[in-house]
């Protein structure tokens, strides 16, 4: 369903409809995906500034693989993978919009006083975290992740799961127009309940009719195959999230997901 109105704000622009994406730069030596990692300043402000030519409109750098069966890295890891990032992407580059995707409040904290302009947090949003997006003025992503949630109906625990992080970042005092919430695709208890998910994700955005979604498929196992043979299936379901009224859509391959949303401009 196209025709959602927004007023959905990362730093001081404003994405009011149509489906814009967001760019992955993965800063890690283990994400599924291996063409999307980068690592050191000149390669990653060389991908960060081909991405942008090739037309994305945010930014969104990890220092975490949240990949199935990846092991999680703590706070100084991650620390020390994505502040430098920061500082080097934003020192070369201070226009783009930057998204640092994390669930630590005190990576965020720390990314966010060197210029980042928003949080993609897949963890659903701790307080603290709502507070630190919040002091920081910031836009953020809330994901819901299922995969060990005792609510036996997928779609109420993603209303339920939604609804739940928007009221904490609410409570901290985030700015309304600066939430935007993501189902999450690959975070559901198997393969299944993700197709079933990103065949019904027009649900989910006409639930939230306040809230813009981001949809995160990109390369994804819900697609089966291996990474590199996903780029087809991503693509027809970024022409679905575009019919469906998605404002983003998080991606590996820029310029083949733009062309795709041309298309259908």
């Amino acid at each position: 369903m196209q025709g959602h109105r927004y007023d959905f704000r990362i730093g001081e622009r404003v994405f009011t409809g149509g489906t814009h994406v967001m760019a992955i730069i993965n800063l890690t030596p283990d994400s599924f995906y291996a063409p999307s990692r980068a690592s050191g300043d000149e390669d990653i402000v060389a991908r960060a500034r081909r991405c942008l030519l090739d037309g994305a409109d945010v930014l969104d750098i990890g220092g975490q693989s949240t990949r199935p069966g990846a092991a999680r890295v703590g706070v100084l890891e991650e620390l020390a993978r994505t502040l430098p990032a920061v500082r080097a992407i934003k020192s070369a580059i201070p226009d783009c919009l930057l998204s640092v995707d994390t669930f630590y409040p005190e990576v965020a904290e720390a990314c966010l006083a060197e210029g980042t302009d928003m949080i993609n947090d897949v963890s659903g949003v701790s307080d603290e975290m709502a507070r630190v997006v919040a002091t920081g003025k910031a836009a953020v992503c809330a994901m819901h992740d299922r995969r060990n949630s005792k609510v036996d109906d997928l779609m109420l625990d993603k209303q339920l799961g939604l609804t739940a992080a928007v009221d904490k970042l609410l409570a901290a005092g985030v700015e309304p127009t600066r939430i935007m919430l993501d189902g999450g695709i690959g975070f559901n208890k198997g393969r299944d309940e993700d197709m079933y998910l990103l065949n019904n994700y027009s649900r989910l955005i006409n639930l939230f009719e306040d809230y813009p979604f981001l949809l995160g498929a990109s390369r994804k196992s819900v697609f089966g195959g291996e990474p590199s043979q996903r780029l087809s299936a991503t693509l027809d379901s970024t022409a679905q999230a575009v019919r469906d009224g998605a404002l983003f859509v998080r991606v590996h391959d820029v310029k083949e997901n733009v062309a795709v949303i041309a298309s259908l401009g």
